[in-house]
């Protein structure tokens, strides 16, 4: 049985990975890093993403989500989209135009997902995945101290 230690130590070298890749990209792109998650965000949304529920999700003021979506928007990586039934609610969408650029740049990322993956049965990888879906769940709940 893993001790909680060795997975922090694993847990942090793949955050630092991530971070480290999506930092490239949010570089290549002339983006910051929190819009590379933001396009995250608006991509893994169950439902239309709003400006407000981005705030929500990445812990940022009004001002810095509309500035963020600003930049998203003019390099061309979403677009706003005016509810119809209620022109004040605004949903944010991926550019599909924008997707092959993502996809070359993190095509790497999905091959190592893809190796790693093929190391393993399907019944391991299908607890690897609970254990990260329950993880995040946890960690959704936790705010920062202060907040």
């Amino acid at each position: 049985m893993a001790d909680l230690q060795s997975f922090a130590v694993q847990l942090r070298r793949l955050n630092g990975e991530i971070n480290r890749l999506v930092q490239g990209f949010a570089g290549d792109q002339g983006l910051h890093p929190t819009d590379v998650h933001a396009l995250a965000a608006i991509l893994d949304a169950d439902e239309p993403m709003t400006p407000g529920r981005l705030r929500e999700h990445l812990g940022l003021t009004s001002g810095a989500v509309t500035a963020c979506v600003d930049r998203l928007e003019r390099a061309g990586h979403i677009r706003r989209v005016r509810e119809s039934a209620d022109r004040r609610v605004v949903h944010l969408h991926y550019a599909a135009d924008a997707r092959p650029a993502a996809r070359a740049y993190f095509r790497p990322l999905a091959a190592a997902t893809q190796a790693a993956t093929g190391r393993f049965t399907a019944e391991e990888l299908a607890v690897a995945l609970r254990f990260l879906a329950g993880l995040n769940d946890e960690l959704a709940s936790v705010r920062p101290h202060g907040r």
